[in-house]
């Protein structure tokens, strides 16, 4: 019993922890919350610590995490906003959407092979990865049942390219593209967006300010009562298809409940659904059995390089057909793949930040569809 309650403090205040530690180390904020929660999890996973009858607690936090903070993400989205996004954003965002689904499934032909039997399942992972960010990873392997050997490798290696794709971006990427994309024409004679600059900090520390804990407690209680309801579907639900329909209509209440203006001017539910999440990512890399991930790393690494690479030539192409310009490409490719937190930092380093609002809300829908069709590409997948 003492370790039963031992091993839920852990996983509750050690984010607490890594939150506190990357707010007060710069070394450690440029790393990230999410990579360091992977690592400590993976630590205690193989240090032997934990009591035996530890999967049974680790498999209800899965259970409970992620359909809560999947609506808590999702409460302060503007709806709205999506219908007024300019054309070629509109258009660039339908081009990388194509070009993400297109690299996952051409990859899936290029890398089958029979040592991953459930590689239509990280296909999957990838189209949630690379339209929305983390949450949908972490849904969709709940959704696809995906082994947590196979989700923490697919992870990490999304993780590792996609940093070197971001310094790509960032440093040369403007550069090269300009050679075949036309320049951003600015609509505006100045911006007052230095606000939206903060947002690459993810200051999810405000979790603990005392006048944050009623918005946030009626958040987690809206979320929970979301959880129960879509729960309860699972009554009269076939039970390979529960965890499918549960997590898909807890992604629609969300989005609904986000036109509602008292639940969506609810303070800090973004960032304690980042605090669930963080939860989840200890716990997963906690489960995870190192011997098993050896023989499928190598295809894994090129899978999810030939799609990160891939989408973005594709996007290019595209978007030289459409003359899309170049500073649009890249930050609709940066909310897709690197995920909205990376906008801003993106915005600044081309020097526009003009693009910063759309570059979120492309995030923003990218985070709402992910669930969606990740799910259908991997059942695609599945049937071939």
């Amino acid at each position: 019993m003492i370790s039963t309650i031992l091993l839920v403090a852990f996983y509750l205040l050690m984010p607490l922890l890594i939150l506190y530690s990357c707010q007060k180390f710069s070394l450690l904020r440029k790393l990230g919350a999410i990579i360091i929660a992977y690592g400590i999890g993976l630590v205690v996973g193989v240090s032997g610590l934990l009591p035996e009858d530890s999967r049974e607690i680790q498999d209800t936090i899965v259970t409970i995490t992620i359909p809560l903070a999947i609506p808590l993400m999702l409460f302060s989205s503007d709806v709205k906003a999506w219908t007024k996004l300019a054309g070629t954003t509109i258009i660039s965002l339908i081009i990388a959407l194509i070009a993400v689904v297109t690299s996952v499934i051409v990859g899936y032909f290029v890398f089958m092979t029979d040592d991953i039997s459930d590689l239509w399942k990280v296909g999957g992972l990838l189209i949630g990865v690379y339209t929305g960010g983390t949450p949908n990873l972490a849904a969709l392997k709940i959704m696809l049942n995906v082994d947590n050997s196979l989700y923490l490798i697919t992870h990490a290696y999304d993780m590792l390219i996609s940093a070197g794709y971001f310094f790509l971006l960032i440093t040369v990427g403007q550069k090269i593209f300009s050679y075949l994309l036309p320049k951003f024409k600015t609509k505006l004679k100045s911006s007052n967006q230095d606000v939206f600059l903060d947002m690459s900090e993810t200051p999810m520390w405000g979790i603990l300010k005392k006048e944050n804990r009623k918005p946030m407690l009626l958040g987690l209680l809206v979320s929970a009562v979301i959880f129960i309801v879509a729960g309860s579907t699972t009554l009269f639900i076939p039970e390979n298809n529960q965890m499918i329909v549960v997590i898909l209509l807890i992604t629609t209440f969300g989005i609904l409940l986000s036109l509602v203006p008292s639940v969506k001017k609810l303070k800090n539910t973004f960032e304690l659904g980042m605090y669930l999440i963080l939860i989840f990512s200890i716990d997963v890399a906690s489960m995870v059995d190192l011997t098993n991930l050896p023989t499928a790393s190598s295809t894994i690494f090129y899978y999810v390089f030939f799609v990160i690479f891939g989408s973005l030539f594709l996007q290019i192409v595209a978007s030289v057909i459409f003359k899309i310009d170049t500073d649009t490409v890249i930050i609709t490719s940066t909310a897709l793949i690197c995920s909205p937190p990376f906008v801003p930092a993106v915005a600044g380093a081309l020097k526009n930040k003009e693009i910063i609002v759309p570059g979120i809300t492309v995030g923003i829908i990218g985070f709402a569809v992910g669930n969606y069709l990740g799910l259908l590409v991997a059942e695609f997948l599945h049937t071939l």
